[in-house]
């Protein structure tokens, strides 16, 4: 993060830390303001205007995306890219037109037949980028003519991380298929990361549990 991002997700982190220290006597109304707290520090990863709306403090994730893509693009490479959150797409979109970079685009409010058809058209080679979220892409999508997937940020369940990907990686396709991972260093992603590597049992825990939380300390919360 650049320095006024920083200063803009420590505001948020410590908040988030007091909103914690008022609630511990009220547990399950607590985990939902965790929740809530820690989803505000995901989306100040992304873009500082997912937590701030109107704010024009610049992106760093943004920017490295840019560069990406600026490379990818510049040796013809196709790329498929994720997020979770639909409106840090719409920040990605607003780049690309700027840029006049030609992209498909669905998310789960796409209607069915809008969707065949960005897919067929990006298969027959229209588009150099097909920007997607997250939960959207996890089925019934056969992406092939990409040879990159961007996951614009981390999500808990890396199963549901490991699907997008098998959306280009698919029977038919014939090139190699290379992955990037945008984490913010120092940050909630980045624990979100280690959090998983540490505990393999993770992923189970928030596909079968309706409330992912019960099987975290509140240590590994902090």
């Amino acid at each position: 993060l650049g320095p006024e991002e920083r200063a803009l997700y420590e505001a948020l982190r410590r908040n988030a830390m007091q909103v914690m220290g008022r609630n511990t006597s009220q547990p399950a109304h607590n985990q939902l303001k965790i929740l809530a707290e820690i989803m505000k520090l995901r989306r100040a990863c992304c873009h500082p205007r997912l937590v701030m709306e109107g704010s024009t403090l610049s992106s760093s994730k943004l920017q490295a995306f840019e560069e990406l893509v600026d490379e990818l693009l510049d040796n013809r490479h196709k790329a498929l890219v994720f997020s979770q959150f639909v409106g840090h797409l719409m920040i990605i979109r607003e780049l690309l037109d700027k840029k006049g970079i030609n992209y498909h685009y669905l998310d789960g409010s796409t209607p069915v037949v809008q969707r065949k058809k960005a897919v067929n058209l990006f298969q027959a080679g229209d588009g150099d980028l097909f920007l997607i979220s997250l939960k959207a892409g996890g089925t019934g999508l056969n992406l092939t003519a990409a040879d990159y997937v961007i996951h614009m940020d981390p999500w808990w369940n890396p199963a549901a991380e490991n699907q997008a990907v098998s959306r280009a990686h698919r029977i038919g396709q014939d090139k190699q298929v290379f992955v990037y991972r945008f984490i913010t260093e120092n940050s909630i992603e980045e624990k979100i990361q280690k959090l998983k590597e540490r505990k393999s049992s993770l992923a189970d825990k928030f596909i079968n549990s309706n409330n992912p939380f019960q099987a975290i300390t509140q240590e590994e919360i902090i």
